[in-house]
This record gives C-alpha cells, sequence and structure tokens, in this order.
C-alpha cells in the first residue's frame, strides 16, 4: 500500500494534501504538481512511502531543480512511484544506460553470453525486469542533507525505518497534526 501526500510550507506553517500520483508519470511531472502546491515557490516536500518497503522524500525549492532522497533504492526500483524518483542521476549512471541486458547479447534461456546457467543471478528471483542484480543498491541514495535545515540531519534520516519515517520527519517539521489529516 502507498501513501503520497504534499507538505508546503507556507506563512502560516506547513500545509499538507493528499496527493494522487496515477498521472505522474516522470520526475519533471511531479516537481509541477508540487509546485502547483505552492504558488509562492516556498519549500514543498513530496512524501510518499510503500508500507514498510521503502520511503521517498523530493524537496522543490521554487523553480530549482528537485532535491531526492530514497531510503532503499533496490525496494523503490520495483515500485512505479519508486521508478519515478530513481533518475539515472541519483543512481551514477549515464542518461539512457537502463542496465537492461542487450537483447543480442543473451542466450534463449535467458542468460548473457559466458555466464554459467547456476550463477544467473536475478535479485527478484528471475523473471523480473532484467536489471542486473548489482544496478540499484540496497540502500539510501539521494540527498542526504535534504532535510538538514528544517530539522531532520543526514544521521537521523538514514536511522529512519521506512514503517514510521513520514511520521517521523512531520513531527520534526512541527507538521504532524496536518500530515495525519490527510493520511
Amino acid at each position: 500500500m502507498y501513501f503520497a501526500a504534499l507538505l508546503a510550507r507556507t506563512e502560516d506553517g506547513w500545509e499538507a494534501s493528499d496527493t494522487e500520483l496515477d498521472d505522474v508519470e516522470t520526475l519533471s511531472d511531479l516537481a509541477e504538481l508540487a509546485r502547483e502546491a505552492s504558488p509562492e515557490d516556498d519549500t514543498v516536500l513530496v512524501l510518499i512511502e510503500q508500507e514498510d518497503a521503502w520511503f521517498g522524500v523530493v524537496r522543490i525549492d521554487g523553480e530549482d531543480d528537485p532535491r531526492i532522497y530514497v531510503s532503499d533504492a533496490a525496494a523503490a526500483a520495483r515500485s512505479s512511484y519508486g521508478e519515478i524518483l530513481l533518475t539515472d542521476e541519483l543512481l551514477g549512471r549515464d542518461p539512457g544506460d537502463d542496465d537492461v541486458a542487450d537483447l543480442d547479447s543473451l542466450d534463449l534461456d535467458g542468460t548473457e553470453d559466458g555466464e554459467p546457467d547456476n550463477e544467473a543471478d536475478d535479485d527478484d528471483g528471475g523473471g523480473g525486469s532484467g536489471t542486473s542484480a548489482d544496478a540499484v543498491p540496497h540502500s539510501p541514495v539521494g540527498d542526504t542533507q535534504i532535510l538538514d535545515d528544517l530539522g531532520v540531519s543526514e544521521k537521523e534520516l538514514r536511522a529512519l525505518d521506512a514503517e514510521d519515517a513520514l511520521g517521523t520527519i512531520a513531527e520534526a517539521l512541527g507538521a504532524s497534526e496536518v500530515l495525519e489529516t490527510v493520511r
């Protein structure tokens, strides 16, 4: 189960709104949605979580490029919402390098040429997207200092458990009540 909310900082504090991500296909779409929530170009946070698996924070400050933090890149990569956040830049890949095996180098059984069948290591148990197991780390990725100036240090952010991360972040921001109203 997914939950996504926008927290927009205003003169009167934080305002929260539940957000539907069904029409969001790219990070640019998500940034545009966030900017619409704050006509004054104030800070907007997009908080996304997949229950007990991963959470992500996208920070939009006016027209600046979005800043992103994802708690577990590999878990997020298996999610349609997570895929929006996991840009090539965030994963340290060259644009367009999707880490999918070249179809010409595959044997009929799906293994790469020269790769022993018994060592074909696909992280999701086989039959997955075809990405290599090393393509996306089972660790946090992104801007670990994304919330430093808002009261959540890098160390605190990295220590958050996906189960209660958004509540902890909202509490540090002084926005737990407004977040709970949209949860």
